[in-house]
Formats: C-alpha cells, structure tokens, sequence
C-alpha cells in the first residue's frame, strides 16, 4: 500500500523544506499539504493518511485546536501526529501530548532528526495495522464456518440471543426459519463427500447473495442453515422463504454428466407468540416445522402453529 503523510503550517517555506527533507528519504508515495488545522481536517477527512506533520503556532485553527478536533474523531485515533513547533515552552509540548500528538520536534530542526522521528512513528503505525488486520482475521475466523464461509453456529446464536432479546424487549417482530437441504445423505453416498461440501458451499452461496439488508444466516450444524429476520412478521417471514427456497429448487449442479437438482426444506417460526417464552421455544417451533416439511415431501415451506 502507498505511503502517505499530511503537513499542516501556514509557512510554505516551511512545507517546502520539510518535503524536500522527507523526499530525501523515500518514505511516503504521496504528500498532502495545508495551510491550516481547518483544511488539514478536510484533507484527513478525504484522504487515507498514514502520519500527520503538523505546526503548533498557526492563525484560526492552530496545531492544538486540531489535535482536538481529531480526537473527537475515533476513527483517526492511530494516525501519529508529529508536532513542529518552534516555541520553548514545555507546556505547550506537554498539552500537545496529553492531547494525542505522538512525538514532537522543535524548529529550526536537523534534518537527520526529522527523518528518524517519522520513520520510527511510520513504523509503529504499520506494525500497529498490521496487527489489527491479524486480528480482524483471526475474529472472522473465529466467527466463520470453514466451509461455506457463512457466521458459524456459536457466532450466529450469539446474535440471535441479543435479537431476541431486543424483541421481548420492545415487542417487536423477529422470525425464525430452519433450513434442511433435502435427501443430502443419498447425494454423499452416491457421489461421494467432495461432492457433498460443494452442494453445502453452492446453497450457503445461493442463499447468502439472495439475503435482505437486515437478514443474517449461519450454517447451524450438517446440512442445516439458519437465517433470522429481525422486523419481520409471519406473513413476511414466509414470503421471504417462499424466496429462499425457490432459488435453491432453481439451482443446478452438475456431476458425471448429470444434472442434480437441490432442494431444502424449510420451517418457520416468529415472536412475538405465545408459544414462546425463550429463544429455545423458538428454535423448536421452527425445528418442528422444519420436520413436518420433511414428513409431508420435502421442497416445501411450513409455518409453526
């Protein structure tokens, strides 16, 4: 990824030496430059920057007032900011510390000490994103089933529970709907297990591209799914699955020259409802529609009572 750094001062002599300074070093690919703390936070706005140089004494909004107005901005809290000030006073550097500036350096500067101050922030900013993308990956891992990608059983309750909980809360409508995929079992006996995990992989596609914006699905065990759909009453709730399994029936695979049709079976159930005191209540009202589907032919949707 290309390097970017920010210089904010009101003197263009000022940003022109420390360009040519930094330009000596080949850190950064790109420079964006501002008279200003107004047009500086404009800049970081729009731009990705990587470390910010920025003046303490400059008119209207100077080095301090913007390192206030990033900090009301958590989002660039891990941008080091090095601040250039030619003021002696200790109180100055310290309140530019005590309001996130990372390090400072005191004008007229060496030119050898400019570039050492930036490259030891610039590295700690990249170790610094590369370990919250480690760590992005690890929890998407953590939270994902292997195969079909989508949230795993433990990461999908989770969610569930606090969307539960949030409709006994405001009373609000949440459904629930099971899903089987139909006679699975024959399809790995007679093609084998490869051909089972790409069946499994091709359904989780088909039905998470077919998602609604506010939908969250998990593969919740085997060949089973779950979706949930928060806001959502039963007559909506099965139109939504009417949806999900006519994708799916439309869906074909081929092996060994054949065409394999897929079909699943679905059960549905929804909150409010007497029936349901807990989230286990209704889990089983699905499972048990999800049942029935299957005792009355499979390729069919059936409502909880």
């Amino acid at each position: 990824m290309a390097s970017s750094i920010l210089i904010i001062d009101d003197d263009n002599a000022s940003r022109d030496e420390v360009k040519r300074i930094l330009n000596t070093s080949g850190i950064f690919d790109d420079y964006y430059e501002a008279s200003d703390g107004v047009e500086g936070f404009k800049i970081l706005i729009n731009k990705y920057v990587d470390i910010i140089l920025c003046d303490v004494d400059m008119p209207g909004i100077d080095g301090i007032k913007f390192l206030s107005m990033k900090r009301a901005r958590p989002e660039f809290n891990d941008i080091p900011v090095i601040m250039l000030t030619g003021m002696a006073d200790v109180k100055v550097k310290v309140q530019s510390l005590e309001l996130g500036a990372s390090d400072y350096v005191t004008k007229p500067f060496e030119s050898a000490e400019l570039i050492a101050r930036v490259k030891v922030h610039s590295k700690i900013k990249r170790l610094q994103d590369e370990l919250r993308e480690k760590n992005r990956k690890l929890e998407e891992l953590s939270n994902t089933d292997g195969l079909t990608k989508l949230y795993n059983r433990r990461y999908f309750m989770e969610l569930f529970d606090l969307e539960f909980e949030r409709s006994k809360r405001y009373g609000s409508d949440l459904s629930f709907i099971m899903m089987d995929i139909d006679n699975f079992k024959n399809f790995n006996d007679t093609y084998g297990h490869l051909l089972g995990d790409r069946i499994l992989v091709e359904v989780a596609r088909v039905l998470k591209d077919n998602l609604r914006v506010n939908d969250q699905i998990g593969r919740y065990g085997g060949e089973e799914f779950a979706l949930m759909m928060p806001e959502t009453d039963p007559e909506g709730s099965k139109v939504v699955a009417e949806r999900h399994r006519r994708n799916i029936s439309e869906f074909v695979m081929r092996e060994q020259g054949k065409e394999l049709s897929i079909t699943i079976s679905l059960g549905v159930a929804s909150h409010p409802n007497p029936e349901v005191e807990s989230l286990d209540d209704l889990i089983k009202l699905a499972d048990d529609a999800l049942l029935e589907a299957k005792r009355e032919g499979r390729n069919r949707i059936k409502m909880a009572k």
